[in-house]
């Protein structure tokens, strides 16, 4: 059974009731329907709907899927009847980290929608990896491996994770020239968990994990660059965050040769099948413009 037809059976389970009455209501037997809805639930890893011998109702995880499942099934029913020709026309929700969005995906929209102007979209800034369904996203701007290997993802480009100081600093305090240097160098953190509170680089073919005592942490990545540019520390960004300072000079690339492995940029959707014309429109235009970009280029 196709992802469509499991988002029509749980539909047809909120609007009728209960499992046997979806089952009348979309030709199929009881049994199967029961092994599609138990079979989303299991994929998905959460409850949709709170059933027992006299009564069933949709949990908050159903009912946020059912709202993604009525758009997507919409977009689908619109795709294969309108005119392939005809102007597109809709909503799409797009969602980026805040830098990169900022930078590079606002002017992909913007050209997006000049494009298409009978189109809307939402971006949403969020350095966190958000749920495509749960969030009812049509498309996301990731940045590393996938944690849900569900997803399609068409990779666009690379980043790296640099170690960078300023100019003043490094007169001030020395250049770093081996790892075991940093332990004498102040360091700035863009995250407070206790877990995080660590560097990993990679040498001679290992990954090691250094954990200095940071002297500032901060929760967002422009304070944590005023303050490297300040000369209060060494930073680690990612390349495309200072690929600017790092061409005026303002910042110092250092110990290039143990950087950990590029991570990758890529847009990820659900699903590439029955893919609405207006998306499909939007991945094609998205990958031609970032492909582009010099800042995720290998360095």
């Amino acid at each position: 059974m196709d992802r469509l037809d499991e988002f029509e059976v749980l539909l047809a389970i909120l609007e009728a009731g209960s499992l046997t009455g979806a089952a009348r209501r979309l030709r199929r037997s009881a049994p199967s329907i029961t092994r599609s809805l138990a079979a989303l639930e299991k994929r998905l890893g959460a409850r949709l709907v709170e059933r027992s011998t006299r009564n069933l109702a949709p949990t908050e995880a159903g009912l946020r899927l059912a709202e993604h499942a009525r758009r997507v099934l919409a977009d689908y029913a619109q795709a294969v009847q309108e005119d392939p020709a005809a102007p597109l026309r809709g909503t799409l929700r797009v969602t980026a980290p805040h830098v990169f969005g900022r930078r590079h995906v606002s002017p992909v929209v913007i050209s997006y929608l000049k494009l298409y102007p009978m189109m809307r979209v939402e971006l949403v800034f969020n350095d966190h990896n958000l749920d495509l369904i749960e969030e009812g996203l049509d498309v996301a701007v990731r940045i590393g491996p996938l944690a849900d290997t569900s997803l399609v993802a068409r990779r666009v480009g690379e980043v790296s994770r640099l170690l960078v100081a300023s100019p003043d600093y490094l007169q001030a305090r020395g250049t770093p020239r081996t790892l075991s240097d940093l332990e004498m160098h102040d360091t700035i953190f863009t995250d407070g968990r206790i877990a995080s509170l660590e560097w990993r680089f990679r040498q001679a073919g290992r990954d090691r994990v250094l954990r200095p005592a940071p002297r500032l942490i901060v929760n967002e990545i422009d304070a944590m660059l005023l303050a490297v540019k300040a000369g209060q520390g060494l930073g680690r960004p990612l390349s495309y965050q200072v690929a600017d300072e790092l061409q005026a000079g303002t910042l110092v690339r250092l110990l290039a040769e143990f950087e950990s492995e590029p991570l990758p940029v890529q847009l990820v959707v659900p699903s590439a099948r029955y893919m609405a014309p207006k998306l499909r429109a939007f991945l094609d235009h998205a990958v031609q413009m970032l492909e582009t970009l010099d800042v995720i280029r290998p360095l």
